[in-house]
């Protein structure tokens, strides 16, 4: 559980998103209520509910990017699911339990790697002896095995290729799927009939600087207690998930529309209950998302937020209205970011052994044509940045091979050269940009 002050995280926020300052101070809110929950007594903690957001703005503005990073500073469960791959009970579709049961899942796989860490001294050691094993046999002599453990640990055995016995953990029954049920059900049966299935290994030839990371992690899992796992895992669900529900928007019912919107307003209904608590049944143990964060997002072009459930929308009390960027946040993007696309290029590039710099009159035209192209054919936000990017490193990207030692620098020109005719015929950049 994160015990950053809202202002902290706000600022965590604006390492990776520009702008959007009332959507970082809602998420940043909701985060710290979570923590100030925590500190309440048991009677009281029960009663506290979180304030479930609805980010309402454009594509490409930010709105998965604030609650991914938010997730990631607060450690916590995170899932994020698109509300069109959920129809109602009985039409062709997923049920919106699913997102739950994903979610405990993204727990475990967050825990077990945690865990991981945790036992990685312990089950060095006992890696290390299952390559000794395989170098000298198990019943070697201890003279022989402490002369193999020292060339081991200096690296002279690295090139060496061992056979080792990997636990086989692919599952029979994954490939299978139950007519008329949900996709993946038979892929439970590995769980129901896991110690009939268990203690199946393979053999697999490897060098032994390879070997570590395979054994370490299967070590690492004989010393984690699954039962354990798996209860931690609800319990992190339980107290600080989050879920991230996109595309809300492509779920309301447009009034007096018949057909695929009566679909539409079934799965807000099939929402409802997942929104504001119920118990959902895992195969884990069943989970209460009564204190799961649910944010919401939509661009809501075509429909509006009251298009929404009215029960729906009382479930989504905090509201923030995120908007379009604007060219000076394009150059901000560029340049402020710490995963700007700038460097990303850069570190690209130099692995080739070609330097890159970008001039400020270079960024400034990046930003121009992507704000134009936004403007004249489709605002996708600061994704723009990518295609025009894309189209200004085409060659450079092709020939850096051949190119090494030189230095090239992203200046107007070469910018221009490159997408300035695209960006300035509109029915070009339809295609291209």
């Amino acid at each position: 559980m994160s015990d950053l002050t809202p202002r902290e995280i706000v600022s965590e926020l604006d390492r990776f998103i520009i702008g959007q300052q009332e959507a970082k101070r809602a998420v940043a809110v909701a985060l710290r209520s979570r923590w100030r929950r925590r500190q309440l007594d048991a009677d009281l903690m029960h009663e506290v509910t979180p304030k479930n957001i609805l980010m309402i703005g454009p594509t490409g503005v930010g709105k998965t990017e604030i609650s991914r990073r938010l997730a990631k500073l607060a450690q916590a469960p995170f899932i994020k699911v698109e509300a069109t791959k959920f129809t109602e009970v009985g039409y062709v579709g997923r049920d919106v339990e699913q997102i739950v049961r994903d979610l405990v899942e993204a727990a475990i796989v967050m825990l077990r790697e945690r865990r991981r860490e945790e036992m990685k001294a312990t089950a060095h050691g006992a890696a290390e002896e299952r390559v000794l094993d395989a170098l000298t046999g198990s019943g070697s002599r201890d003279s022989t095995r402490d002369m193999f453990r020292r060339k081991l640990r200096g690296g002279e055995l690295d090139d060496t290729e061992i056979e080792l016995e990997i636990e086989d953990t692919s599952n029979p029954f994954a490939g299978l799927d139950i007519p008329g049920q949900q996709p993946g059900q038979m892929a439970d049966l590995g769980s129901i009939f896991g110690k009939a299935l268990g203690g199946r290994t393979r053999k697999r030839k490897v060098k032994v600087k390879d070997s570590y990371e395979l054994l370490i992690a299967e070590e690492a899992d004989k010393l984690v207690d699954q039962e354990s796992l798996a209860r931690d895992a609800i319990e992190a669900v339980e107290q600080s998930g989050i879920v991230f529900l996109d595309e809300i928007d492509k779920v309301c019912a447009r009034e007096g529309a018949k057909g695929a919107d009566v679909s539409r307003e079934g799965v807000q209904r099939d929402l409802l209950p997942l929104i504001e608590g119920t118990t959902v049944t895992t195969k884990h143990g069943a989970v209460k998302t009564d204190h799961v964060l649910f944010i919401a997002s939509g661009a809501f072009h075509v429909s509006k937020p009251s298009d929404l459930l009215p029960e729906l929308q009382g479930r989504l009390p905090i509201r923030v209205e995120l908007k379009a960027l604007t060219e000076a946040d394009f150059v901000r993007i560029l340049t402020e970011t710490d995963n700007a696309l700038t460097r990303q290029y850069t570190a690209l590039l130099e692995t080739e052994g070609v330097s890159v710099e970008f001039s400020e009159d270079g960024v400034g035209a990046i930003a121009e044509f992507a704000a134009e192209v936004n403007r004249t054919v489709e605002n996708i936000g600061a994704r723009r940045l990518h295609t025009v990017l894309e189209r200004v490193f085409e060659e450079l990207s092709f020939e850096a091979p051949d190119r090494g030692g030189q230095s090239v620098t992203i200046d107007r020109a070469y910018v221009e050269s490159r997408v300035g005719a695209l960006a300035h015929s509109a029915d070009m950049s339809r295609y291209v940009l």
